[in-house]
């Protein structure tokens, strides 16, 4: 093996020297390493510049090209620059223009639009070929890679699917539709003979009724029956037809209870657009939440807006949502039928007005019981099922019912004689009766008790009036009995008491049928009168208790 040359400066810094050149690099400069007899230097080389007595296994110096001022300002030396370090950074990048550019040998260029669409082409392509290249900076060698596809310029002639291909669903063949329509003639066949075919011909009826299917409803699955020759029967086309309707109507009513129905802790977007009105008319402030849920109704607390000249808004209000879903209702007609208030618009076809009418019936009674100076919400608006009322708490806190609070002895003696003389003025003044009366339906705020839910409260005449009556009688003397009022009475002799009439009976099955015989009597002389005119007897005014 021959020796390795030294470093010479013939041609610049790190320029191996030819086999007869000789060395510039003396003897005394020479590397360490020559002591070993590697890369030694010649004893004759002459005298050189102090920079190279380098050793020759250094790295070797970079020289930088000069230039003049006039250069580096250039513009072609910026694109030439920038061209190299493009195709440095992207060397498999094919160029913007691939193909050469189309010429006018076999396309004449003499129209302008022909030369608009050529220079529209290649720029296209320039363009392309520009977001392939940032694509390709952006992505570098990331497994997690963008893509510019949606923003590229394909023009056809740049496809890359063959001409050949062809979407089969443009051109796909339906046995069952005719490639021109046809008309059925007025004789009702067409042929002659043997031949003939009339419009009832089986194969032609089969064919008909799949190409029928389609006009079902996207929910209902027909499957795709393109490639065969399908024919079915009137008797079966018939049968999907009802079932396919049937189907489609299930649905409709699904969606619209879902809809159109308020849920537990929640409002349907009927209500709920009824609640933004009432905020941005400046009738109520805000909308905090939910208080309270029941069978029938979910109740929202809210607090106040502005006050009208017409309308005084009490700061913090209760928005009572009665429910409209109808289950709670079908079974409480019977409160609202047999009111002469109601009768006439009641409607057991249309039960969704039932719900309204319930929410305008609240709103009545409240208002005669407002009047009458019973501790009840104050009436503020009503609006459809939506009714809102006053607040009975404080700072978003609910008033407890009579079932959840703690009273002292007297405390519970003075709510039992609150709570009757209320049923008496319920019945005497407001000629109502409450219906579901009972703890449940009882605040106790500010030392006093305050009635609440009288949606399904009835006049004394309604048919089954007495009975709710003593129904009303009975919860409370149970649970103030219970609750240890030594001077609570019991349900018959608190029937007496509120209504007023002398029933005498030794037990309460002959009291209920007294009660029936005067609800009976009643109803006759309706009837017979066409005035809803009270025909119980009483003993004067009924006594009033107060303690």
């Amino acid at each position: 093996m021959g020796r390795l040359p030294a470093a010479g400066t013939r041609g610049g810094p790190g320029r191996l020297r030819s086999r007869g050149e000789t060395p510039l690099l003396p003897p005394a400069a020479a590397c360490p390493m020559d002591a070993v007899g590697v890369a030694a230097a010649a004893p004759d080389a002459g005298p050189g510049p102090a920079w190279q007595s380098k050793c020759p296994w250094g790295a070797p110096s970079t020289t930088s090209i000069s230039c003049s001022l006039a250069d580096v300002m250039s513009e072609e030396l910026a694109k030439e620059l920038q061209l190299e370090e493009e195709n440095a950074a992207f060397p498999e990048v094919v160029a913007a223009a691939e193909g050469p550019f189309i010429t006018g040998e076999n396309i004449d260029t003499s129209s302008d639009l022909m030369l608009a669409q050529m220079l529209q082409m290649e720029f296209d392509r320039e363009y392309d070929a520009q977001l392939r290249r940032e694509e390709k900076k952006i992505n570098g060698d990331s497994k997690v890679s963008i893509s510019f596809e949606n923003y590229r310029k394909v023009h056809p002639y740049d496809s890359d699917s063959s001409e050949d291909e062809v979407d089969w669903q443009d051109t796909r063949h339906d046995p069952y539709r005719a490639d021109k329509p046809t008309t059925t003639p007025r004789r009702g066949f067409i042929g002659k003979g043997k031949d003939i075919t009339t419009k009832h011909d089986e194969v032609v009826c089969g064919r008909k009724n799949t190409a029928r299917m389609e006009n079902f409803a996207p929910e209902f699955q027909v499957g795709d029956g393109i490639g065969m020759d399908l024919k079915l029967s009137n008797q079966v086309f018939n049968a999907l037809k009802q079932h396919a309707y049937s189907e489609e109507r299930r649905s409709a009513r699904l969606h619209e209870k879902k809809e159109h129905s308020t849920a537990e802790k929640a409002v349907d977007p009927k209500t709920r657009l009824l609640l933004y009105k009432m905020v941005n008319s400046g009738m109520l402030e805000t909308i905090t939440g939910c208080i309270s849920t029941g069978k029938e109704s979910v109740v929202f607390h809210a607090y106040g807006g502005n006050a009208t000249e017409d309308k005084v808004i009490p700061p913090e209000c209760a928005i009572k949502v009665f429910k409209t879903t109808l289950n709670e209702f079908k079974n409480r007609d019977k409160y609202i039928k047999d009111d002469y208030r109601f009768k006439d618009r009641f409607s057991k076809l249309n039960p969704r007005k039932i719900i309204r009418m319930w929410a305008e019936k609240e709103m009545h009674n409240l208002t005669r019981m407002q009047n009458a100076g019973i501790p009840c919400p104050q009436v503020v608006i009503l609006k459809k099922h939506v009714l809102v009322m006053s607040f009975i708490g404080q700072d978003q806190v609910p008033a407890p019912k009579l079932k959840d609070v703690t009273l002292s002895s007297e405390d519970m003696k003075k709510a039992y004689y609150q709570i009757l003389n209320m049923m008496q003025q319920l019945y005497r003044e407001c000629n109502l009766v409450h219906a579901d009366l009972s703890e449940y339906n009882m605040l106790w705020h500010d030392g006093k008790v305050w009635l609440i839910d009288v949606s399904q409260s009835v006049e004394p005449t309604h048919p089954h009036g007495l009975e709710f009556l003593f129904r009303d009688c009975r919860n409370v003397s149970q649970f103030f009995q219970k609750g240890g009022v030594a001077e609570a009475l019991n349900e018959r002799e608190l029937f007496n008491a509120v209504s007023g009439l002398n029933i005498t009976a030794d037990n309460e099955v002959d009291f209920q049928a007294e009660i029936e015989a005067l609800e009976k009597m009643n109803e006759d002389h309706v009837q017979n009168h066409g005035k809803k005119l009270s025909t119980f007897s009483s003993d004067g005014d009924p006594p009033i208790y107060d303690e």
